[in-house]
């Protein structure tokens, strides 16, 4: 038969695990003079055998035939096991367990729903849905970080939500990095480190680690989840990963552990700027029936900058401030509460301010860093930068890391910006209005 001769053409050519993986599961369907059909276990292995193995196996019957032979690839049940047991129809590669997904607990509103996408978290969004459809798209391993508040876990959670209602034969291991070093543990004590590793290797299609960053210093943890990375990525499997730090800046990670984990798309997730600001005012304000104005809406998302749990904290007080009063917010009630809960001069950051510079200037946060010269984008740049070094602690070194220049650049932005003040009454007056908003 043709196929076993094929077969047999490709065993030579891959190695042991990649053909057993990949090209013994294929099952001849239909071989005649024009076409040889092969079936597959499910959706998700067809596209990796066509992405990765049909121009090999192309290659090779046109070797065995004179005659041109399209070869196609198709969805048989034949070549898969069904995982009775918990009635789903997820299809399996032969050989590998049925398994059972953990799933730590979830947020019931953390779906991608209920998130609201906006320039600082496109990418990550767009990267996870694509894993949660088992798409290819942006690969099978995803890292992302973030600081706290900023929707790392709602994404991570809206994959496993996604996958849940969608393939719920998927089998899952979703859990915080923590538990799995302190699992990791209790299997060397008990002597279970093969079923611990097993479950992770040999009982997963998707792997979600949180907070990886607590990691750093624990060596043997490192070791482990490097080896589960190395089969599952290898395999095929998806990844995700997340972390307060990016990967880079990491310290006490083994480095073959840190090149595993950026193997796959790397993206960071920013605060929120104006406009997603707006829409997530908008829709947690439906949500809690809270009838905000547009005025009230521009004055809070102008106001709130950084992680969205302030703007969900402003929320709750406008909410509750306004029920037991018996009125509707208005501008001196949300005034109030932002002073009680955020604090009168809000903890500048220079994150803060550059989003509020570039608000203000209507440029977003990628053309500030970027390497343009237009003068609607350096200036205000070095408004941005002037502004930090007046209201913040931050050295001149810190301040050129948000807009990726030097000290040099940041020092000679802020002597432009002084001089001009000091010339130019139109500069001088633009500046004291941003300052004054900034305060308020």
């Amino acid at each position: 038969m043709m196929w076993e001769t094929i077969k047999q053409s490709l065993h030579d050519q891959l190695s042991p695990s990649e053909f057993g993986l990949w090209i013994k599961p294929l099952t001849c369907v239909q071989d005649d003079k024009n076409v040889l059909q092969l079936g597959c276990p499910d959706t998700f292995f067809s596209t990796w055998v066509e992405e990765r193995y049909l121009e090999l196996i192309t290659s090779a019957v046109k070797k065995l035939t004179d005659s041109p032979k399209e070869v196609r690839l198709t969805i048989a049940e034949k070549a898969a096991t069904l995982n009775d047991k918990d009635g789903s129809r997820q299809l399996r590669l032969p050989g590998i367990s049925t398994g059972k997904s953990r799933v730590r607990s979830l947020h019931p509103a953390y779906t991608f729903d209920q998130f609201m996408v906006g320039e600082s978290n496109m990418l990550a969004r767009s990267a996870c849905d694509a894993i949660a459809s088992n798409s290819l798209t942006f690969g099978n391993c995803l890292f992302m970080n973030s600081d706290t508040g900023l929707g790392k876990s709602h994404l991570t959670q809206g994959v496993v939500h996604h996958v849940m209602q969608n393939s719920p034969g998927t089998r899952m291991q979703y859990l915080t990095a923590q538990q799995f070093s302190a699992e990791m543990v209790k299997g060397i004590r008990n002597k279970t480190m093969e079923q611990f590793s097993n479950r992770f290797i040999n009982g997963c299609d998707l792997l979600l680690v949180e907070d990886v960053h607590t990691l750093t210093g624990k060596t043997k943890t490192q070791e482990e989840l490097n080896n589960v990375l190395d089969f599952l990525i290898k395999s095929g499997k998806r990844v995700i990963l997340t972390s307060a730090v990016p990967p880079r800046k990491l310290k006490g990670l083994d480095e073959d552990f840190r090149s595993r984990m950026m193997s796959g798309l790397v993206t960071g997730i920013n605060a929120p700027e104006y406009a997603t600001r707006v829409s997530i005012i908008r829709h947690k304000a439906k949500v809690s029936e809270l009838d905000l104005s547009e005025e009230l809406v521009d004055y809070l998302a102008s106001h709130l900058h950084g992680d969205v749990r302030r703007i969900e904290s402003v929320l709750i007080g406008i909410r509750a401030k306004s029920c037991v009063r018996g009125i509707a917010p208005d501008l001196d009630l949300v005034r109030e509460v932002l002073h009680g809960l955020v604090g009168h001069e809000q903890n500048l950051t220079g994150t803060t301010i550059r989003d509020f510079v570039g608000c203000q200037f209507n440029v977003s946060v990628d053309e500030l860093c970027s390497r343009s010269r237009k003068k609607s984008v350096t200036f205000p740049r070095q408004v941005a930068m002037f502004l930090t070094r007046k209201y913040t602690r931050e050295s001149l070194a810190d301040i050129g890391n948000y807009y990726n220049r030097d000290h040099s650049t940041v020092l000679h932005s802020i002597k432009v910006i002084t001089r001009d003040m000091s010339r130019k009454t139109a500069i001088r007056e633009q500046m004291e209005i941003l300052c004054a908003k900034l305060k308020q």
